[in-house]
């Protein structure tokens, strides 16, 4: 029994039950909003066009109650047991059901366009992080490599001058070889 408890508010609490949830309870407001929007302001619109204010009381009697003396309503008719063909409570169900259609496709359109909106920026944003970090690890890179150039530059110097003052040694070492063996051919031949 525990295990099953556990696992029914396990499955509660997930959010796209309780997402649900909030669902049907807005769907539900929304509904009497809708409702509301037919009844009172459609309906008085669309009748003083066709000629009627009230779609609901647009019907055909099938099969009229014997004796009955009442309202001709389509409500007190269905009441009394009559069989009514109410075509008008059916337009009004599709007019409802147009309109709810129509105000959830503009909602559904505005949060996606708010959505699309906002991952654009989110993605702008992080491409100008990615690119701000990418020109930093660039000239990073590049002032090691100029610092690398440099020391290559400054030891190619230093070597350079090292083969000039070796150069220079041999040069002065093969001019005193020379020198001295000029000193010693001119002893041996003034001796």
């Amino acid at each position: 029994m525990r295990k099953f408890l556990s696992e029914f508010q396990a499955f509660i609490s997930r959010g796209n039950v309780l997402d649900l949830a909030v669902a049907v309870i807005i769907g539900a407001a929304f509904s009497k909003i809708v409702d509301s929007l037919v009844k009172d302001i459609v309906n008085p619109i669309l009748g003083v066009l066709v000629g009627r204010p009230d779609f609901t009381n647009l019907f055909i009697v099938l099969k009229p109650v014997e004796g009955y003396t009442g309202p001709n309503t389509y409500e007190a008719l269905v009441k009394a047991g009559a069989t009514v063909f109410g075509y008008g409570a059916f337009l009004t169900a599709v007019i409802q059901f147009l309109l709810l259609a129509f105000a959830v496709f503009w909602l559904i359109k505005i949060v996606m366009t708010a959505r699309a909106k906002i991952a654009e920026t989110a993605e702008k944003l992080l491409s100008d992080e990615k690119t701000a970090a990418l020109e930093a690890e660039t000239a990073k890179a590049e002032e090691k490599a100029k610092e690398k150039a440099a020391e290559a530059e400054k030891k190619a110097k230093e070597d350079a001058a090292q083969a000039a003052i070796q150069a220079a040694a041999k040069k002065s070492d093969a001019e005193t070889v020379a020198l001295l063996t000029e000193i010693r051919d001119l002893l041996k031949k003034t001796a």
